[in-house]
């Protein structure tokens, strides 16, 4: 989840310090803000908004394709808790399916529990109960919940784009919410809704979009 967890790792510092700091050293980089940027599509996308919106001091400008989780509330489907709390072991998240394990992602990157094996991790429910200390701490972490904490920082980026699929519905509702958000603060950004679903047109859109954003926005030389 792009996020700084002990129970996962610190992902977040790997990709804005660490990471960067590699490549500038082991390759032929422009070390410098203005010829770095950042893009990711899906959860990619939410890591890019995150990571954008806190670390302008070292990414001048983001492009954000279709990026999930920016907002929501925990699920109290009781058959899907039920699923959720089964998993008491490493060997059966493995063969959990993608939506459990999503889930559980969520809560080791945003409530961890170092005191809680085999996962450690605090679950948003307990018996089919919601817990509200432990959903608040996920929600905290949705970007539209958190953004507006960083819209100085939005304002030291250079550029900022979006774009989402209108056929994949609450991604969609989402980014658009964003781009709303964003012109409500008059923040300068590309937004576009295009015919197509989660993923079906992602390379295109890299190629046609997102490439041609950073070679007009990023310096090189």
């Amino acid at each position: 989840m792009y996020s700084t967890s002990i129970t996962i790792g610190d992902w977040e510092t790997f990709i804005t310090r660490e990471l960067v700091d590699y490549l500038d050293t082991n390759y032929q980089t422009i070390p410098n803000r203005n010829s770095r940027g950042l893009a990711g599509h899906s959860m990619g996308g939410y890591g890019t908004m995150r990571l954008g919106m806190k670390y302008p001091e070292v990414y001048s400008s983001i492009y954000v394709l279709s990026a999930c989780c920016r907002e929501g509330q925990v699920t109290t489907d009781p058959e899907n808790m039920e699923n959720i709390e089964a998993i008491a072991s490493v060997e059966q998240l493995e063969e959990a399916p993608f939506r459990i394990m999503a889930q559980l992602a969520s809560a080791a990157s945003w409530a961890p529990n170092p005191n809680n094996p085999p996962l450690y991790l605090d679950l948003p429910f307990v018996n089919g109960e919601v817990r509200p200390d432990i959903a608040s701490k996920i929600a905290a972490n949705r970007t539209l919940y958190a953004i507006e904490q960083y819209i100085p920082n939005l304002r030291k980026l250079n550029a900022i784009a979006m774009d989402a699929g209108i056929l994949d519905t609450r991604i969609h509702a989402s980014t658009k919410k964003l781009h709303e958000l964003l012109e409500l603060y008059k923040i300068a950004h590309f937004y576009e809704s295009y015919d197509g679903d989660h993923g079906n047109r992602i390379p295109e859109r890299i190629q046609t979009k997102t490439l041609p954003f950073f070679s007009k926005n990023l310096a090189f030389k």
